[in-house]
């Protein structure tokens, strides 16, 4: 009998992908309130507590970098820039919301 190794770009279970997307400790909590509406760096950090700039910062950079999330510089004054769900982010909005379902 042979084994067949699952190489890394081939996931065992399609569902391993998502979980894979969505895990760390803060990015399941930024995609939920991101799901609510665009949301701004400072609001969240005010909102996740416990987090730092540097871990809302890394969430943020691989949610974009996944294609989860888009980044809005808003060019008035105050100058800041929102965080909101891609289309392909909120396409995920029922998957999650049926994974927060089973705690």
């Amino acid at each position: 009998m042979t084994t067949k190794k699952v190489s890394e770009n081939e996931e065992a279970c399609p569902a391993q992908g998502l979980l894979k997307v969505l895990a760390g400790k803060w990015k399941p909590e930024i995609f939920r309130l991101a799901a609510k509406g665009p949301v701004r760096f400072n609001a969240l950090l005010r909102q996740l507590e416990g987090s730092n700039k540097q871990s809302v910062n890394v969430a943020l950079k691989e949610l974009e970098g996944q294609g989860l999330l888009e980044k809005l510089v808003v060019r008035q004054k105050p100058l800041h820039i929102e965080y909101s769900l891609s289309e392909k982010g909120k396409s995920l909005i029922p998957v999650f919301r049926q994974l927060e379902s089973f705690s």
